[in-house]
């Protein structure tokens, strides 16, 4: 047994740190825990994707805006339907609805001020890089901070929102786990960002600019956030951190 699994056995009495369950004995373990239930599983995943890609298959095929935002948001009605007659959590088909109504709102916008229907199908992109650039600028604030995002869920467990906070070990993992987090939304930025600019400013076709949108909101989507994923994965699988809401400062 490991020093630090020693210290948690003997202020609990048990192997199990003390406001632990005992499935979630380890840090690792809460934020595998956590982050299945925040991915929704294979099914949350698909009802994420595909009001994407009925927008941007209906854009390409019939270069229609209207069609396009009415196809998606039919979709994702269609699936809150399902998920209402199952009574099962409608969390991720609101998430896209959601996602869905604020690009509409950026195309609308686009539309106010006279832009074409090109230019409008690349706002409804818009909102997309502005969460990633915004979500990846907050979790890199969290980790430069000493305050890791990921630390968090870890509190969400022990009862103590910052108590995980005191033990250095923990606050180290954690911030190696919100890293990986930003690393997604950085490169989505960083790659569809000039396209966007570059189907803005008339330096690249505006129909091929949404075109390689729709494509690479789809690949850089959930296939990107899965390789995030994985890799914590791997990391979590390396060590055995005891959960300890009573942790002493190092």
């Amino acid at each position: 047994m490991t020093e630090p699994a020693r210290d948690a056995s003997r202020r609990t009495g048990t192997g199990t740190p003390a406001h632990a369950p005992p499935s979630a004995d380890t840090v690792e373990a809460v934020v595998r825990a956590q982050l299945a239930k925040a991915l929704g599983g294979r099914r949350g995943m698909a009802e994420a994707a595909v009001p994407t890609i009925l927008f941007t298959v209906t854009w390409l095929t019939a270069s229609d805006l209207r069609l396009a935002l009415s196809v998606s948001i039919g979709a994702a009605l269609v699936l809150l339907l399902v998920r209402l007659v199952q009574r099962s959590t409608v969390q991720f088909v609101v998430n896209a609805l959601f996602g869905i109504g604020i690009g509409w709102y950026f195309v609308h916008r686009s539309a106010q001020a006279g832009g074409s229907e090109q230019e409008q199908a690349l706002a409804y992109f818009l909102p997309g890089l502005l969460y990633n650039g915004g979500y990846a600028v907050v979790l890199a604030f969290t980790c430069l901070i000493g305050w890791p995002l990921v630390g968090f869920m870890v509190g969400s467990i022990t009862g103590d929102p910052t108590a995980w906070h005191k033990d250095k070990q923990v606050v180290k993992l954690c911030s190696r786990l919100t890293w990986l987090l930003v690393a997604p939304c950085l490169l989505r930025v960083a790659i569809q960002a000039p396209i966007w600019i570059a189907g803005n400013s008339g330096s690249m076709d505006p129909d091929a600019a949404v075109a390689a949108l729709g494509v690479l909101k789809i690949v850089l989507g959930w296939p990107l956030q899965l390789a995030a994923l994985g890799s914590m994965i791997w990391l979590l699988s390396r060590n055995r951190t005891p959960v300890d809401a009573n942790a002493a400062p190092a």
